[in-house]
């Protein structure tokens, strides 16, 4: 959530970046600095009211101590119309507050100047390339195609037991989604990252913390009697350890990372583009978040992108780096980076990680700050990314490391397969 003086110090800025989201933002910032402005006149009225009526209750006190008990009465009733109006005051504080929290979460995160302006995912930025298409043999399949040659994922299995979206996977498929995850975490904690194992649900305060809540409301799964929420990343629960926390200058950067489940409705989501692994509704993730000083966040960012690139160059798979735009940026993102690697088979690119720098957007909901060195409380920035999203990351080993004898094992996971071709 953007802050209200950030707003009014830097009104033009923030229409000028939220165009960039395709928003004309004019009318609702106007409201923001107009509702901040009532706010401010009702508290000063208030504050001047219990004024009033506090020096008022000391001279009743002082009038009866001094046998003044007619002029005590009538200022009696003096401090009772003032109780009165506080009351009054008091309410209208509170609805007019609301009513200043209520526009200012629908406004998103200021995108960073570096976001370029555009509408859909076709308006991204390729700021970097690497790694060569491998050149598949005559009769070479999508991963689907794979996984039921070699008996390794069952889609029909997983819809029979829950619905389409939820994958079983079997044998040496199960083996290797087990090789991936910890790959990743020991790549994420030989890095610094502290390995968290987080809870699979979380409360609203959470999911409203993170920016879930109430913006994708409608692509989590919701416990409705408990009102809890299956968490559709591990930056949901993850992020909020810090809720409501101050943290010691010293104490920064925080890095920490965690394997989850995640599960996402994904409603209206169809067609050949997301058959197989390309989009489910229950699928594994492994997680890296960072809690940095504002001044640093950035360094942090680049660093959380070379530390995505070296997994992927391990694994030898081609993949390619996007610069979001506006309109392909999420909510509550202000600069987010996109790894997607080549489908051979498919002819196409795979997102496989987002990572993002939120800046104080998160900190502001979730009330995570830090004591500077002149002793006062800060927001932090936070950031977070995929390393890795499987689903796509296995189907792009599936897909481009098949031969006619079998799909190879990416050498730097046979350690933890234990075999090194599927056949």
């Amino acid at each position: 959530m953007l802050q209200v003086p950030f707003i009014r110090e830097n009104k033009a800025l923030v229409i000028e970046r939220l165009a960039k989201r395709n928003i004309d933002a004019t009318q609702l910032i106007d409201d923001v600095v107009t509702f901040d402005e009532d706010r401010k006149r009702l508290q000063t009225e208030l504050d001047n009211t219990l004024a009033e009526s506090n020096t008022l209750s000391k001279e009743i006190g002082n009038l009866y101590k001094s046998g003044e008990a007619q002029k005590a009465h009538l200022l009696k009733e003096k401090t009772s119309q003032l109780k009165e109006a506080s009351k009054q005051l008091s309410e209208a504080l509170s609805n007019k507050v609301e009513a200043l929290n209520e526009l200012l979460y629908k406004i998103p995160n200021v995108p960073n100047k570096l976001v370029p302006r555009g509408n859909s995912e076709a308006d991204n930025e390729e700021i970097f390339n690497e790694g060569d298409v491998p050149k598949l043999h005559d009769g070479a399949l999508p991963h689907w195609e794979l996984a039921k040659k070699y008996d390794i994922i069952d889609f029909e299995l997983g819809t029979k037991i829950t619905g389409a979206g939820f994958p079983v996977y079997k044998g040496k498929g199960a083996r290797l989604q087990r090789a991936l995850i910890a790959y990743f975490l020991n790549k994420n904690t030989a890095a610094g990252y502290t390995e968290y194992q987080l809870p699979l649900m979380v409360n609203e305060a959470s999911a409203f913390g993170t920016g879930q809540l109430p913006d994708k409301e409608g692509q989590m799964y919701h416990v409705t009697e408990d009102n809890l929420y299956l968490i559709p990343t591990a930056e949901v629960p993850g992020t909020n350890i810090f809720r409501d926390v101050v943290l010691g200058e010293t104490e920064l950067p925080v890095s920490i990372t965690g394997y989850t489940p995640c599960f996402r409705r994904e409603a209206g989501s169809y067609g050949a583009h997301v058959r197989g692994l390309n989009r489910l509704h229950q699928f594994d993730k492994v997680e890296i978040i960072r809690v940095e000083h504002p001044t640093k966040s950035y360094e942090a960012l680049d660093g959380m992108v070379e530390h995505v690139k070296d997994i992927i160059k391990e694994l030898k798979l081609p993949y390619r780096i996007l610069r979001l735009c506006g309109g392909d940026t999420s909510f509550a993102s202000a600069l987010t980076y996109d790894f997607e690697v080549f489908s051979t088979a498919q002819d196409r690119w795979l997102e496989i990680s987002s990572v993002s720098n939120f800046e104080t957007f998160q900190a502001n909901r979730l009330k995570l700050r830090f004591k500077n060195s002149d002793g006062k409380n800060e927001l932090a920035h936070t950031l977070n990314g995929s390393a890795l999203a499987l689903p796509r990351v296995l189907a792009g080993i599936l897909e481009n490391y098949q031969t006619k004898d079998g799909i190879v094992i990416p050498e730097v996971l046979q350690p933890y397969t234990g075999f090194k071709i599927i056949n």
